[in-house]
Parts: C-alpha cells; sequence; structure tokens
C-alpha cells in the first residue's frame, strides 16, 4: 500500500506553463454524432456524442477499415479498446489487461450519450498521440443497436481532425494538470483556476476521499491506504468541474 500525496497549487501566469492541445467540439460529417479530443503532457481525453441506442466506434490513423490501427468502441459490451481487422470484418477487443481507454464519465441525456474517456499518450499496442498540433485522421461508425456488428447503412464516414494550441491564459479547470505521471504517489495538481473540491475514485467507480477547500490545507492533502494503479479525481470549482487520471506505479 501507498500513501498518495497530492499538492495543489493555483499558479498565476507564468510561473509554470504547460502546453496542451484540442480539436475542440468537431461534428462529425453526415450524422449528429460530435467528438472532442484533447491531449496534455501524458494524457488524452476524448469526448464523444452520439445516439445513446446505437454503438459508437472511432479508428485511428487511417481513413479505412484496413488503414487503421487503433480503435475506440462504445458497446453494450465492457470493451472499449479494439483492434482494426484490416478490412470489413467485426473489431477484436484487445486482451482484458490491455483496455487502455478508461470511461470517466458515461451519461445519456435526451437520447444522446456523452462518453469522456482518457488513456496514455503513448500505450503499447494501440496508436499514439502526439501533444501537438498535428492532425488526426480517423474513420468513424455507428451501428443500429448497442451490439457490436456491421453499421450498414448507419453513419460512417472518414475525416481529418486539426488541432490548436489551448494557450497559457486558459482558466478552465480542463487544462489543470497533475504532474508528474506517472509517479511514485507524490503529485503536484497545476491549476489556474481555483479548485474548491477533490474527490478520489477506483476506475471502478469506488469512493475514496473528499477534500474540500478549507476543511483541510489544500497544500498538503493525504490520501492514505491506495494501492497501486489507476485512480480517478475529480475537480471541482465555483462553476465547472473536471476529470482527470493519476497513476501511482
Amino acid at each position: 500500500m501507498k500513501k498518495l500525496l497530492f499538492t495543489a497549487l493555483f499558479l498565476s501566469v507564468g510561473l509554470f506553463s504547460f502546453a496542451q492541445f484540442t480539436t475542440g467540439v468537431i461534428s462529425l460529417t453526415g450524422s449528429t454524432r460530435t467528438i472532442k479530443i484533447d491531449t496534455d503532457a501524458s494524457t488524452v481525453t476524448m469526448t464523444l456524442t452520439g445516439d445513446s441506442t446505437h454503438w459508437l466506434g472511432i479508428g485511428f490513423n487511417g481513413f479505412s477499415m484496413s488503414e487503421v490501427t487503433d480503435m475506440f468502441i462504445w458497446n453494450s459490451t465492457s470493451n472499449r479498446d479494439y483492434v482494426a481487422p484490416g478490412g470489413h470484418f467485426q473489431p477484436s477487443p484487445d486482451a482484458s489487461g490491455s483496455q487502455s481507454w478508461t470511461i470517466v464519465s458515461d451519461n445519456v441525456s435526451g437520447g444522446t450519450r456523452t462518453v469522456v474517456a482518457t488513456r496514455p499518450l503513448v500505450s503499447a499496442g494501440d496508436y499514439t498521440f502526439l501533444n501537438n498540433n498535428s492532425s488526426i485522421n480517423i474513420i468513424f461508425s455507428e451501428g443500429s443497436s448497442t451490439t457490436l456488428g456491421y453499421h450498414g447503412n448507419n453513419p460512417h464516414a472518414p475525416q481529418t481532425l486539426t488541432r490548436s494550441a489551448l494557450g497559457t491564459e486558459d482558466f478552465s479547470l480542463n487544462a489543470s494538470l497533475i504532474y508528474p505521471n506517472p509517479s511514485n504517489g507524490n503529485f503536484s495538481i497545476i491549476s489556474k483556476s481555483r479548485v474548491e473540491q477533490i474527490s478520489i475514485y477506483t476506475l471502478s467507480g469506488e469512493f475514496v476521499k473528499t477534500i474540500k477547500a478549507g476543511s483541510e490545507n489544500l497544500g498538503q492533502i493525504n490520501v492514505e491506504g491506495l494501492s497501486v494503479g489507476v485512480y480517478l479525481v475529480e475537480l471541482k470549482g465555483a462553476n465547472q468541474n473536471a476529470w482527470k487520471k493519476v497513476i501511482v506505479e
């Protein structure tokens, strides 16, 4: 068991800078779906929306099933990380120990599903995301149900996602950075926006602890008894919140 030490730093402009890049919210051609990809020094965060009754798939690094090298597919199973089939065949899920995407949130409202997922930029056997303004070639598809199968006449098309840098003046909580990550258990939360509450969860959604501003010294927050592994950290401000993933080695 390890002790996880969080140091929350609320920094003024210029004291600490870190590059982040985003596609912004992009409508996928010919459908009502949207995608947004954000990267920082260690992590990619993907926000995907679509019909809540259909499976939702994104293939990376190509414009066809024979080109893409890696796929994210929301579907009725617990698998999210898939191997591209190299043709017009159903993709196969990565092994259970190689599922690199972590679902941060999965919500349905008005028939639209919004999925937020994260993973390291570099993951063995998967597409490597770069933290820069390079474009990302994808294919996307939507099934006729939540059960993974041929997409048929449902929306599917190739698309290029372009990215731009988030300025150092970005004060959103989503621009916060947990550094270093991975770590031996000693982290800093770098934020230009005031964090009023920090909540920590296991990947299975088990609540660990909540720290509220004023109830403890946010400069030295100890969360004891955490095993080596991956945890989700929810940052809450006055009018916004953000999710981050931390890895304890």
